[in-house]
């Protein structure tokens, strides 16, 4: 029997285990199974969006506290928008 190319030793090699649980469209289809591909797509267009409200508050400065503040929020709301927003179109 001849031996398998190193080609299709890579992609035997490579493919993810069949047993191997999702984990990341679960908590979010078992909290709201209705509504959680209209969650995903506008968490996927917030993270794609938001950074342009970025550009005002760089391009003026983070002079005062209030600027910082809510460009920490955008941040932490963009990161949450793109944990949400991943697995939009998987």
């Amino acid at each position: 029997m001849p031996s398998p190319s190193p080609s299709e030793q890579r992609s035997g090699e490579s493919s993810p285990p069949s047993d191997r649980r999702d984990d990341d469209h679960g908590a979010l289809e078992r909290a709201v199974p209705g509504l959680a591909s209209p969650i995903r797509a506008a968490g996927f267009w917030t993270a794609i969006a938001l950074p342009v409200l970025y550009l005002p508050l760089l391009a003026t400065g983070l002079s005062s506290s209030l600027d910082c503040v809510v460009f920490l929020g955008l941040l932490v709301t963009n990161l949450l928008a793109l944990y949400v927003g991943h697995a939009h179109r998987r």
